[in-house]
């Protein structure tokens, strides 16, 4: 085996132990689509409702009861 022929095969397994890794790096089918709602936003959104019907109560039950002690 010539020099040349030799050195043509150490630079070319060079170069395959480099590239092989990148050659399968990208895939062909498109990402996932992300989720549009992961829950959380609807059990926030019913804790919000949750509170303000609470502080509602409070304010229609809060005079009727106050003014039972100063009668």
């Amino acid at each position: 085996m010539s020099l040349r022929n030799y050195i043509a095969f150490i630079a070319l397994i060079v170069f395959a132990v480099y590239v092989s890794p990148f050659a399968g790096a990208q895939s062909l089918a498109p990402p996932a689509p992300s989720p549009t709602s992961d829950g959380t936003s609807i059990d926030q959104g019913i804790a919000y409702l949750l509170m303000v019907v609470a502080l509602v109560l409070t304010y229609i039950i809060h005079p009727l009861d106050a003014s039972s002690i100063f009668s």
